[in-house]
């Protein structure tokens, strides 16, 4: 699976965590990196729900080829 802007931007926060000595900067940052799991979850649930009630294979791929599914 390729990797994606949110997992790449979960990368970086998760970086920060452990860069920085701020407990404030800290929680910012772990905030941010939940607030990213709810977007990677919601698009899961999407792609699941698209896989399940879309039957015709082309549609399927054409999204895939434009981003919108994995």
């Amino acid at each position: 699976m390729p990797k994606t802007i949110l997992k790449t931007i979960d990368e970086l926060l998760a970086g920060i965590e452990e860069d920085v000595d701020s407990s404030e900067t800290i929680y910012k940052a772990r905030n941010a990196r939940q607030l990213i799991q709810v977007l990677l979850q919601r698009r899961d649930d999407l792609d699941e729900a698209i896989d399940e009630t879309v039957t015709d294979d082309e549609i399927v791929e054409n999204l895939r080829d434009l981003g919108y599914l994995e």
